[in-house]
């Protein structure tokens, strides 16, 4: 296979032609990439130029361009006049008659505004691109193989702090990812490209040449290598020569892989955790209760145990060393690294500590997936309470029969000042106090002693990071922790806002937010987001607007009883409060929370619709009680059914103005998919066959609503 990157694609010719015939100077870097990613792509060849076609001009522009072409913005906006210039050359060599011809024209028109897009967004940026732009801005002559050395050893020669930064929000996770993705993208082309050749050769000769593949001892061993240099070539030629060797060999710290980065594992492990919680990446996480200024981030990360036996070379610690980079890379960032890099270093040392964690065995015995013991699944439950400190026995509790009253399972707890370095259960007083349940016996403690002290261990693990401590009962994330665990969910591209991003959210963003976040955590967001805009009536009623918009417009997602207890604790004040009191989606909620405060207000402006939103969250809660009691008695005598339900639909429905049969179909439309189990369950259990009836007849109603709302959210790339 020849090495050269001037493949078979007929470019010389082609810019010829163009310059010749139409009298249109083509940019020859650009038109050699689209020529040979065309080819690469399975072309036709036989008119001298690869043939595009609609597939794939789409592939080739959306795909392959924005990650492996480095173009001037003038050279960008002339990749459709190569691309029509070659339509046109196919067309007079008598291979596109007039009706594929302007399809391909079409394809061109619609792919362009996508490959622009593309190539303009940062996360398709990859290394050579990256370096290829800092070297052209200096005016380097990138078609020298020397200049780009001399360049690289001068730039890898200046301080840390003084090197050009990555354009925000990029990570060299991010980099790292995105090169990753073009180097196999290219790998495949390249492969499927040889392939053809050996089974199919074009009329117009070879595209690669496989002789010196295909004459090798071990043909499957030489044609690896035969890519990868094919590749480099290519790469160089697109982006500035000679730039690929330099970066996979003496100046490879400046263009690390995924593999160099560790704490990209962890990121993959805290993604699903976010998925699993929320369901989608974009979903915010809450700010973080503490995080360390610039200044301050290479005193905390030298003062911690683990990362300085790291650096100092102990030992005891050499495998977890050699993941994070020591001795290598990691010694500059160590030593002269900017703060950015330095939380990076933090973020790989915590997840080398998560790994080996994983493999530990502690003093209660191995780490157990029933008590949820991961310590990836830790890191995630701290830093989705925003950072706040949580209880090891409350946590732990989870995996008994004891149950921590809902406002408290996210409260944060006391730090004490000091405390025995050993784990200790707290006392029964102290465990009642933090549990949240009067009363326990010395049988309970000992349920919660055992996770408790599984738990204590793994955190007491993850401490000697520096972003982890436990005093006493009390754990949580450190400042240190805070930004590290920060760094890897941005490396995620989990949504992780930090204390002043999310002030400048418009409220339905605001909104959506908080309604997961911990009462107090989102409480404090929604005061300081308020706080920035005047915090007048106006801006605590757009908010109030946002919640009734998200409702109506998405039942599924919007958790109405949730944001109204986060604005009352953030202290709505009143007047909004009765402004919204006729609205036709949270008017009930509304009166609710006068009424809770003492505010006189009238519940007969407060719409049907509203009224039956409210009502349908209650039915709901009685619903999963009457479903928790049907569990509870498995184990004991038959008793009869819990009727929860029933009887506070009954009560409704017998202030209701037109009764069960008004009300069923008011459920149905205010939130279906809540709807669907509660009629249901009042269709096989009601004692009178009548609400039996209207409640299957709703629930046909209700379940075809939630159908269409699905296959509209699935359509819409929801």
């Amino acid at each position: 296979m020849t090495r050269t990157t001037a493949l078979n694609t007929g470019l010389d010719a082609f810019l010829a032609w163009a310059q010749r015939e139409r009298r249109t100077v083509l940019p020859p870097r650009p038109a050699d990439a689209v020529l040979t990613l065309l080819a690469l792509r399975g072309a036709d060849r036989r008119a001298g130029v690869p043939e595009p076609t609609p597939g794939l001009v789409r592939r080739v522009l959306a795909e392959d361009l924005p990650l492996l072409l480095w173009a001037s913005p003038d050279e960008a906006a002339a990749v459709p006049s190569v691309l029509t210039a070659l339509a046109d050359r196919v067309r007079a060599a008598g291979r596109l008659n007039a009706k594929r011809h302007a399809r391909v024209l079409a394809a061109v028109e619609e792919a362009v505004p996508v490959f622009m897009g593309n190539h303009g967004d940062l996360f398709h940026l990859t290394w050579a691109r990256w370096y290829a732009s800092l070297m052209r801005a200096d005016g380097v002559d990138v078609d020298d193989p020397g200049a780009v050395s001399a360049w690289l050893a001068a730039f890898d020669a200046t301080p840390r702090a003084q090197r050009p930064r990555l354009p925000g929000p990029l990570h060299r996770a991010d980099l790292a990812a995105a090169t990753f993705t073009a180097r196999a993208r290219l790998a495949d082309t390249m492969l499927a490209a040889f392939a053809r050749d050996v089974e199919g050769p074009s009329p117009a000769g070879p595209l690669l040449s496989a002789a010196s593949v295909l004459g090798a001892d071990r043909p499957e061993d030489a044609l690896p290598s035969e890519l990868d240099a094919l590749g480099a070539g290519l790469s160089d030629r697109w982006t500035a020569a000679g730039l690929a060797e330099a970066l996979s060999g003496p100046y490879a710290a400046l263009a690390p892989g995924p593999e160099a980065l560790p704490h990209l594992l962890l990121a993959d492990r805290l993604l699903d955790e976010h998925l699993n919680h929320y369901g989608c990446a974009s979903a915010a996480l809450p700010p973080p209760a503490a995080l360390p200024g610039p200044d301050g981030i290479r005193a905390l990360l030298w003062a911690a145990p683990l990362p300085a036996a790291l650096a100092a070379g102990n030992d005891d610690v050499r495998g977890l060393a050699a993941l994070c980079g020591f001795p290598g890379p990691a010694e500059a960032v160590w030593s002269d690294g900017t703060p950015q890099e330095l939380v990076e270093l933090a973020a790989d040392v915590l997840a080398a500590a998560v790994e080996d964690a994983a493999s530990d065995t502690y003093p209660a015995g191995p780490v157990d997936e029933e008590y949820g013991l991961d310590a990836a699944h830790v890191l995630y439950g701290l830093y989705a309470r925003g950072g706040t400190p949580d209880s090891v026995a409350r946590r732990a509790s989870g995996h008994t029969d004891l149950v921590v009253p809902r406002d408290l399972e996210d409260a944060p707890v006391s730090v004490p000042a000091s405390a025995p370095p050993e784990y200790r259960t707290p006392a029964l007083a102290e465990l009642s106090a933090v549990l949240g349940i009067p009363g326990l016996t010395e049988e309970d403690r000992s349920a919660v002693d055992g996770p408790a002290h599984a738990l204590a261990a793994v955190v007491d693990e993850l401490t000697g990071t520096g972003c982890v401590f436990r005093t006493g009962d009390a754990y949580g994330l450190t400042p240190l922790g805070n930004a590290a665990v920060r760094h890897v969910f941005a490396s995620s591209r989990v949504a992780a806002p930090d204390e002043h991003e999310f002030v400048s959210w418009d409220a339905v963003r605001m909104v959506g937010a908080v309604q997961c976040w911990p009462t107090a955590v989102a409480a404090t967001a929604l005061t300081r987001w308020t706080t920035a805009r005047g915090a007048t009536d106006a801006v605590w009623s757009e908010l109030l607007e946002a919640v009734s918009a998200a409702k109506s417009g998405d039942f599924y997602h919007t958790l109405t009883a949730e944001l109204f207890s986060r604005l009352d604790r953030a202290d709505i004040p009143v007047g909004p409060l009765r402004s919204a009191l006729e609205d036709p989606v949270t008017g009930a909620y509304v009166h609710r929370l006068l009424h809770s405060r003492g505010e006189p207000a009238q519940l007969d402006l407060v719409p049907l619709s509203a009224r039956a939103l409210l009502l349908l969250e209650e039915l709901d809660i009685c619903w999963a009680a009457d479903m928790q009691s049907s569990v509870a008695a498995r184990d004991r005598a038959p008793e009869p059914a819990p009727t929860a339900l029933i009887d506070a639909f009954d009560e409704a429905a017998a202030g209701w103005p037109g009764g069960a049969a008004s009300l069923l179909p008011a459920l149905t439309d205010t939130d279906p998919a809540t709807a669907v189990r509660i009629l249901e369950d009042l269709r096989e259990r009601h004692p009178d066959g009548r609400v039996a009836d209207l409640s299957a007849h709703a629930l046909k109603t209700a379940k075809a609503t939630v159908k269409r709302s699905a296959a509209h959210h699935h359509g819409s790339g929801w």
